[in-house]
C-alpha cells in the first residue's frame, strides 16, 4: 500500500495498562494503542471518554452492530472497542496523501485498525 522501501523503525511503550507502538514512517508517525480496562464496561468507558475529547470523532456506521463500536476522524484517527480493550490508530501526523495510491491518513488507520482487529484472536 506505502511501498516503503524498508520495515519502519517502532518504538514502544508500556504504562498505565496503555500499550503504545510508534512506527516511524519516512513521511511522519503512524501511532497503534491498545489499552486494557479491567472488563468490557470499563474499556467502553474508556472509549466513549475518548471518542468525546477527540476533534471531529464520528461514529463509524454498522460497527457497534458487530459488537465493535468504533470512531473515526477526518483527520486520520480510529478508535475499536474489543472485549476489554481500545485500540487507537493515530495517522495524523502524516501528509494528506502517501505511497505510490495516494493513500488518505483516515484510509491507512482504517486499515491498519482492521487488519488488527481481524488477527486479534482471544487466547
Amino acid at each position: 500500500m506505502l511501498s516503503l522501501p524498508d520495515q519502519p523503525r517502532t518504538t514502544d511503550a508500556w504504562t498505565d495498562k496503555l500499550y503504545t507502538c510508534t512506527y516511524a514512517l519516512p513521511a511522519g508517525s503512524l501511532v497503534l494503542s491498545v489499552k486494557e480496562a479491567p472488563d468490557p464496561a470499563g474499556a467502553r468507558a474508556h472509549f466513549d471518554a475518548l471518542q468525546r475529547r477527540t476533534a471531529s470523532a464520528q461514529p463509524i456506521e454498522g460497527m457497534a452492530n458487530l459488537g465493535f463500536p468504533a470512531f473515526q476522524t477526518t483527520a486520520g484517527a480510529v478508535a475499536f472497542v474489543k472485549d476489554n480493550f481500545v485500540l487507537t490508530v493515530d495517522a495524523t501526523a502524516l501528509p494528506v496523501t502517501l505511497g505510490p495510491h495516494g493513500v488518505t491518513p483516515s484510509a491507512l488507520a482504517y486499515e491498519v485498525a482492521t487488519a488488527v482487529l481481524a488477527c486479534w484472536s482471544d487466547t
